[in-house]
């Protein structure tokens, strides 16, 4: 039998050195199955504070003291330090051991052990440590055994069920592999007679799941081995974490020992599954962008959006493009952008509808199409699909601080042809979109004058025009107070409606007519000009791109 990083007492008075004492036990043989981690010998009154527990102590009795209580307090401080057995050879001191000791070690709970004949302490010594270092050796060829087994069960093409499969045989018990947040992934139970036909997923509930409400300490005798791992989110270093509960038999040291050589091997797993999810969504990124920009006819799109999942039928395709611009150049270490497409895509599993997900890490995009079942619910479920992308970005622990918020572009419903070209208009909205007030998803056929000037972007014309239709304004907001741009901004974008824009600025209706008055003088046009007033809101858009 395994135990606690040695041997059991009743082995170690088992082994020649010892047995040749003639050793009689005369308190607590019930505890015989204690674990003997070290042997100690020595004779002093205060040899437990040399202890620390675990440890099967050699004396002649030198150091136990004349008197009752001297003998009851020695015993005491052993049974405190938590050793494996108190051994007194007898000759020296005691032809038997005193009552007062006796009785002490019975109420302790500790072994206590008299030898009839003298044994040299240090071959006791030396055969016990040999044996606990032997018995170690033989653990450590049980888990490398299991690392083996678990190799090969990986390079036959399985994965991690396969790996907790291999350590639920040998651990005998249910073993589980969980989020570094504690969500479970996988689950197997151990093939034996004793959990047959018991339903891992039950055993995690009741003795795992419920943790949250319990603090994070597992249930007493489970074994819990982190799966190392670079990359984000809240787990860190920690990429996930084995869990190995006592349900039919005891963990013993030799089981976490397995189950860290097993963690090793699920890192490497978890991280070529990560590699596959990114590589698998690239290529749909690929396709997609090659579909919108003409290297895909067409007529022959559904076939290969086939051959990759997506089978849409005479369903009306609508077209999203999400844009991470601020955490774009992060995503492309430590398997970034796995963690986003898992965490996306199960978001968006409950929208209901069949979704294409591609990634674009070079220009920071999430392409996708999405089937309509109609037409009418284009709006309905692109605010579905927007909360799904925001929720997946948020969930993947991504968004850095000072990160702005995600972008998502829809464009026009329509079949294959029509889905190309609303890809790629999209994909330059999203662009063209950074900036603009935050929205749950803009309207790519809403955004046609930004996505026009921010075309015009390096043209010194637009550059010109902007410093000829604001120049004052904004050498007047950096001069003086209060800034007049935000006034002008908010007059335009309610189309000259003065009481909605003095609801927004939190302005009462006079201010806001005396700085109107100002901007018209500072800019010497007429605010209510319609050629002005289209004028200055092409000039506040084109500012955010020059």
């Amino acid at each position: 039998m395994d135990t606690q990083g040695g041997i059991t007492v009743r082995r170690a008075l088992e082994l020649p050195a010892l047995r040749g004492g003639l050793p009689e036990v005369v308190a607590r043989a019930d505890r015989l199955g204690q674990t003997v981690r070290w042997v100690h010998a020595g004779e002093v009154p205060h040899i437990a504070s040399l202890l620390k527990g675990g440890e099967l102590l050699l004396i002649t009795g030198l150091g136990l003291g004349g008197r009752a209580a001297e003998q009851r307090a020695f015993v005491r401080g052993l049974a405190e330090r938590g050793i494996a057995a108190l051994v007194v050879e007898l000759g020296s001191r005691f032809d038997r051991l005193p009552a007062p000791l006796v009785e002490s070690a019975t109420q302790a709970g500790l072994v206590l052990v008299q030898l009839h004949r003298e044994v040299p302490f240090v071959a006791v010594t030396e055969e016990i440590h040999t044996e606990i270092v032997n018995g170690h050796y033989a653990r450590l060829q049980q888990a490398e055994e299991v690392h083996s087994r678990c190799t090969r069960a990986v390079l036959g093409g399985g994965g991690a069920p396969q790996v907790l499969g291999v350590l639920g045989d040998f651990t005998g018990n249910p073993v589980f592999l969980e989020t570094a947040e504690g969500r479970l992934l996988y689950a197997a139970s151990a093939p034996s007679a004793d959990t047959e036909g018991a339903d891992p997923l039950q055993v995690w509930e009741g003795l795992r799941g419920g943790r949250t409400a319990n603090g994070d300490t597992p249930p007493a005798g489970s074994v819990l081995v982190d799966v190392p791992g670079t990359g984000h989110g809240t787990g860190g270093s920690v990429r996930a974490r084995l869990v190995l509960l006592p349900v039919v038999a005891p963990l013993l040291p030799v089981h976490r020992m397995a189950a860290e050589r097993a963690a090793g091997i699920l890192a490497v797993v978890l991280m070529q599954a990560r590699q596959d999810e990114e590589l698998a969504a690239r290529g749909r990124g690929d396709f997609l962008t090659d579909l919108s920009q003409g290297r895909v006819a067409a007529q022959d799109a559904p076939a290969q959006a086939a051959v990759l999942g997506f089978k849409p039928g005479d369903a009306r395709l609508l077209p999203v493009v999400m844009r991470l611009a601020d955490i774009a150049d992060g995503l492309s270490s430590g398997g970034g952008w796995a963690v986003l497409v898992r965490a996306v895509s199960e978001e968006l599993a409950g929208v209901g509808v069949p979704v294409l997900l591609g990634v674009r890490p070079v220009e920071g995009r999430v392409p996708l199409l999405l089937a309509l079942r109609s037409p009418a619910e284009r709006s309905a479920t692109a605010d579905r699909v927007a909360a799904a992308l925001r929720a997946g970005v948020e969930r993947s622990g991504l968004l850095g601080a000072g990160a702005g918020p995600p972008v998502v572009v829809v464009g026009g419903a329509g079949g294959w042809a029509a889905a190309a070209a609303g890809l790629g208009h999209a994909a330059e909205t999203a662009t063209a979109a950074q900036g603009l007030a935050d929205r749950p998803w803009y309207d790519a056929r809403r955004l046609d004058t930004d996505l026009l000037l921010w075309r015009l972007r390096d043209h010194p014309d637009l550059s010109a025009f902007v410093d000829r239709a604001l120049g004052p304004l904004l050498l007047h907001d950096r001069l003086s107070k209060p800034p007049l741009l935000p006034t002008l901004a908010a007059y335009l974008t309610h189309a000259g409606r003065k009481a909605e824009a003095a609801r927004e600025l939190h302005l009462n209706r006079q201010t806001l007519y005396n700085r109107l008055a100002r901007i018209a003088d500072l800019l010497g046009t007429d605010l209510d000009d319609p050629q002005t007033v289209l004028a200055l809101s092409l000039a506040l858009r084109a500012r955010r791109h020059v």
